[in-house]
């Protein structure tokens, strides 16, 4: 057989995905599983926008090709959104909708590119930043940021993970998987250093209005608006809307920039479907008040599960500010018998795959995220289930 390219054996696999692949399979065997693994709200999608699929799906407008970049309709408002939310105007034409959030990353950065390139990665980090980034040809540079700094980076670090090869930096607040929510001064200091060091900043909003505590989610380019010039912004309709199965995303770009993303789109995929786009447009044309029901849920939820997690041996974990992922520390278990056959990990992937195994209960380790001995616990699940799977933890580690 002939071989496959080095560029597609360098990548690794989604964690996330690949942790949610396993707990389905479990739970097709008829086994019990509570899932911690997936970012995925547990909330249908609110009915209005359900209805206006089905209306679409009706329509015979909507069973043919689309524009590249996206139904006008949905880029028009898509612009106004931005302007509603992030205080500043955008043209519908800097908008390209594409299949999910994902693949707006993946497409920034093989327009942005060449072979050798180097992207500072704040981390811990989302799983598919740094294999996007292989996949275009370029190197991913970490920049860590632990606990004890709230999951937040310097402009020191990142000043020192520089190079005269660095073409990017992303930011992503709030933050997967830690749910921290950067400072406006760390936002503003990025994006200083950026204009500065003629360097693209990739912006990924996708959490924005999950935020808690009465904290605002400050973005980039409404902070500094001489930043716009050379800033990508991604997001979509998955986690604020409990989209995730509809696959519309979108980014907000430069002139030039989403010029080429239309063209390497319509090389890709052509377009995105019709009747989502049509669901995306009744999403976002609309007010916030699902958003906020299922943000109060979320709240709830985050406090159980921080709560839950700090009363068990061994576990440590700091109140995340947005998102709805609880990032645990555990160190402390690593190297320790555990479980029914007194199994010793000296990984979170290790640990991670044991409670999998014995406690039913599916989370992500933080190899996945570059941050070795934590594991990622989504409380985008049901109430009952938060609880239980909290329950049979705390008694397996007692």
């Amino acid at each position: 057989m002939p071989k496959m390219s080095s560029r597609i054996n360098n990548v690794a696999p989604s964690a996330t995905l690949e942790v949610d692949l396993k707990a389905k399979a479990l739970k097709a065997s008829g086994v019990d599983i509570i899932g911690f693994g997936a970012g995925e709200p547990d909330f249908p999608t609110p009915e209005n926008i359900v209805e206006a699929a089905v209306d679409a799906a009706r329509d015979p407008r909507n069973h043919r090709y689309t524009a590249t970049p996206g139904l006008p309709e949905l880029r028009e408002a898509i612009a106004q959104k931005t302007l509603r939310d992030s205080g500043y105007s955008v043209d519908a034409d800097q908008v390209v909708v594409t299949n999910g959030g994902k693949q707006a990353v993946f497409m920034s950065f093989q327009i942005l590119l060449d072979e050798g390139d180097e992207v500072i990665v704040p981390t811990p980090c989302w799983v598919s930043y740094p294999e996007t980034i292989k996949l275009a040809g370029g190197v991913p540079v970490e920049v860590f940021a632990g606990s004890d700094q709230k999951f937040e980076p310097t402009i020191e670090q990142i000043k020192a993970a520089a190079t005269s090869k660095t073409k990017a930096i992303i930011v992503n607040s709030p933050n997967n998987p830690t749910g921290a929510v950067w400072s406006a001064e760390t936002l503003e200091a990025i994006a200083q250093w950026a204009i500065d060091n003629d360097v693209w900043v990739i912006s990924d909003e996708i959490y924005e209005h999950m935020i808690y505590d009465g904290r605002q989610t400050d973005r980039i380019g409404s902070l500094v608006p001489r930043v716009r010039d050379r800033l990508i912004v991604l997001n979509g309709v998955a986690k604020t809307y409990a989209m995730t199965g509809w696959r519309v995303g979108w980014m907000i770009a430069p002139h030039d920039v989403a010029k080429a993303a239309g063209k390497l789109q319509g090389h890709l995929t052509s377009n995105v479907s019709n009747v989502p786009q049509r669901a995306a447009l009744e999403a976002v044309s609309g007010d916030l008040t699902a958003v906020e029901q299922m943000r109060e849920a979320f709240d709830r939820r985050r406090h159980a599960i921080v709560e839950a997690l700090n009363a068990m041996p061994g576990v440590s974990c700091a109140i995340p500010a947005g998102a709805f992922y609880a990032f645990a520390d555990f160190t402390q278990l690593l190297g320790k018998p555990l479980g029914k056959n007194d199994t010793v990990c000296d990984t979170t992937a290790q640990l991670a795959a044991l409670i999998l195994e014995e406690v039913h209960v599916a989370a992500v380790p933080g190899e996945g995220f570059s941050a070795p001995g934590y594991i990622r616990f989504s409380y985008a699940l049901a109430d009952n289930d938060l609880n239980e799977g909290m329950t049979r933890l705390a008694n397996w580690l007692k």
